[in-house]
């Protein structure tokens, strides 16, 4: 029997890092999922396995090179090929440039960013040593994806720590996809820009969920669809940059 093909989603949280777990789940691929706390990845496996698909869990700080390098060792000899990798960590913590400290602003750039090039290194290690036929006979040997924010083209006021952090891993992405594209990876990143359907939003910003029915928040079932047509993308026409927004968002 081969190998199944894998889709690792680190930061599978509860909008679009699960929203993407769910949607490669349902087209028949193992997920190994990723928190930094494996209890709360306890609804999105139930989730994935009652409707027929097959979902691994795992409680895994993306900072900490010495557990990266053990869940893809473990997701590789014991599961199946990396075909997919989304990194989805957010690290959004808004603060004053006047009281932010040297810690904050530390941790926001290791989850950002730190995190982002360890996993997308160990995983790349990976796929660009396989053959093309290791990956169920697709054009190219794998897919990675890097979740941006409108932080990664801008700093607002209050954002330093954040937008210094995605802008690295925009950086970090345009990198590897010049090394890794012409070895068979694809790497993207997206920009999200707005607000999305999560119940910090609706909780914390009413009056923006409330244009939910009028679809000025992003549904994270449809960024998944996005990322789901990014991977099937024919290595001739790669897109590196996909930006998602409302139609009703400026920009």
């Amino acid at each position: 029997m081969s190998n199944p093909k894998v889709c690792l989603v680190i930061g599978a949280g509860d909008a679009t890092g699960g929203a993407v777990a769910k949607r490669f789940a349902r087209e028949g691929y193992t997920v190994c999922a990723t928190r930094r706390s494996l209890d709360k990845l306890a609804p999105l496996l139930t989730e994935i396995r009652a409707a027929g698909g097959v979902a691994h869990g795992f409680g895994s700080d993306a900072r900490k090179e010495d557990e990266v390098i053990a869940l893809v060792e473990e997701i590789e000899s014991s599961i199946g090929p990396i075909e997919v990798m989304v990194f989805n960590i957010g690290a959004n913590s808004p603060n004053s440039i006047l009281t932010e400290t040297a810690r904050r602003y530390t941790k926001m750039w290791e989850m950002a960013c730190l995190a982002g090039f360890l996993t997308g290194r160990e995983v790349a290690k990976r796929m660009v040593a396989r053959p093309e036929s290791a990956t169920q006979g697709r054009s190219h040997k794998g897919t990675i994806i890097f979740t941006g924010a409108t932080a990664s083209l801008r700093g607002s006021a209050n954002f330093a720590g954040f937008s210094g952090g995605k802008m690295a891993l925009r950086a970090l992405a345009q990198s590897m996809a010049r090394e890794l594209g012409p070895m068979g990876v694809h790497v993207a990143h997206t920009i999200i820009d707005g607000a999305i359907d999560t119940e910090f939003i609706r909780t914390q910003f009413p009056q923006r969920y409330a244009l939910k029915d009028e679809g000025g928040i992003l549904n994270p079932d449809h960024i998944a669809d996005a990322y789901w047509m990014l991977h099937l993308q024919p290595r001739d026409a790669w897109t590196h940059e996909l930006d998602l927004r409302p139609y009703m968002e400026n920009f």
